[in-house]
């Protein structure tokens, strides 16, 4: 094989569902590669709602949105198939920021080898990013303590399913917001969260209230709304809002209005938002705290897996329909 399939945005995309047109498939060579380079074979790349912000034109965000005309951003797991890298070896398993492209050419920045024996959907789902998200925002964001209760939103996706688990593990009482029944299911049933709230359903403020009668003291939010505003009416005294996504507004032309700034002067409440870009250099302490969580089975995960690379155009807007079960996953 001497050429390959790689996807690049071509235009910024208008507020609501994201248009094929936005990108443009294009066949490229395969690169040569030189010195202090490998060239990696993409097996499995991620879907992730930071990508809508990558793909807009703001300058002012945490990361350089992606140029128009070249690959879109991602990360992904592959093998190398060419190294004249000192660090890697042909046969090495890694993941990194790989772009939507089968192959990707690195100098090695950024990249990581995947030494565990775990599946590649593994890999992505729990140990790249939506694992180093949830470690770095609950851990050294939200500073949990034993017997507090958390509220997570997007609870059944990626990042918060895993958010959820772990405050579990740590002693707390968890309540994950989700956006159907059966996802309410999944993390109580099968993740042991203590309760669900359907965000779809009219009672809203009565579901909130009977899954948190002592008060809310952490709040892990991934995706605004409307329960926004009933969590900070019954936040506690001192607690933390770590602020990680705000998926319902990704896809309007104006953010909806948050919550009155006054609670948080009655409470006295912390909000941090973060986003991983400034943790990369921590990813080996990262892994080292959510590795043995993930070890002793007390981090599970499922992922959606989708086939062929282009399939990540349409897949993109599983994020607004909610109709992905897990981890949105793209096969190549």
């Amino acid at each position: 094989m001497t050429t390959y399939k790689a996807i690049n945005l071509v235009k910024r995309p208008e507020p609501g569902p994201v248009s094929a047109d936005v990108f443009e498939v294009v066949e490229k060579e395969l690169p040569k590669v030189g010195s202090g380079e490998l060239l990696i074979k993409q097996t499995q790349m991620s879907l992730d709602p930071a990508m809508f912000g990558w793909m807009s034109p703001d300058t002012e965000s945490y990361i350089p949105p992606v140029e128009l005309g070249t690959v879109m951003r991602s990360s992904g797991v592959g093998e190398v198939v060419e190294s004249k890298h000192p660090d890697f070896q042909v046969g090495d398993r890694v993941m990194g920021m790989m772009g939507w492209q089968e192959y990707a050419l690195s100098d090695g920045q950024g990249i990581n080898k995947v030494d565990a024996q775990v599946p590649d959907e593994m890999v992505l789902s729990v140990f790249a990013l939506p694992g180093l998200t949830a470690t770095q925002g609950l851990f050294n964001v939200g500073k949990p303590q034993q017997g507090e209760t958390l509220v997570v939103t997007g609870a059944a996706g990626s990042v918060g399913s895993i958010v959820g688990q772990l405050a579990k593990a740590e002693g707390l009482t968890v309540i994950g917001v989700v956006g159907s029944d059966e996802k309410a299911d999944w993390i109580v049933n099968e993740l042991g969260f203590d309760g669900a709230v359907n965000y779809k359903a009219d009672d809203l403020a009565q579901q909130l209230a009977k899954h948190t009668p002592d008060g809310i003291d952490l709040y892990f939010e991934n995706t605004g709304g409307p329960i926004q505003h009933l969590v900070f009416e019954r936040m506690n005294a001192h607690g933390r809002v770590v602020v990680c996504g705000m998926i319902a507004d990704y896809d309007k032309a104006e953010p909806s209005p948050g919550p009155s700034w006054i609670p948080i002067i009655k409470k006295r409440l912390s909000i941090q938002g973060f986003t991983m870009p400034d943790h990369f250099h921590q990813v080996p302490s990262l892994l080292a705290k959510l590795t043995p969580y993930v070890m002793s089975g007390k981090v599970k995960y499922r992922a959606h897996v989708i086939e062929g690379l282009e399939s990540a155009i349409e897949g993109l807007n599983m994020f607004f329909t909610g109709d992905n079960q897990g981890k949105l996953i793209v096969k190549l």
